[in-house]
């Protein structure tokens, strides 16, 4: 059985948010990307505490295509450490997963 994964990251502009969003679907790596926000994150930064305003985006995608998602949200991220986590998915509707499948296997179709 495929598997597949929703994966999150986050960014600190809308623009780029949306960029990246469209550049992984526009690359056939998820079927899906939503952006939200703003949310506002809290976390240690070299030895500070920061507090920012920040983008999510969650993007879907198969287990097969996840290295080469990670690789394109790595090359255009503007962080030295981003956020990229991959969640798997133990259920949903079987119409949607087979959409999904099939609109990331299209790689190359455009």
């Amino acid at each position: 059985m495929k598997e597949y994964l929703q994966v999150v990251t986050t960014l600190d502009e809308e623009a780029k948010a949306r960029s990246l969003a469209k550049g992984v679907v526009e690359a056939r790596l998820a079927a899906c990307a939503q952006v939200s926000g703003p949310i506002v994150s809290f976390y240690w930064w070299k030895g500070e505490m920061e507090e920012a305003d920040e983008y999510l985006v969650i993007m879907k995608t198969t287990r097969e295509s996840y290295p080469s998602l990670e690789r394109f949200i790595k090359e255009r991220h503007p962080y030295s450490v981003p956020e990229i986590l991959a969640f798997p998915v133990v259920a949903g509707n079987e119409d949607y997963l087979e959409w999904l499948e099939d609109e990331v296997d299209r790689k190359g179709e455009g």
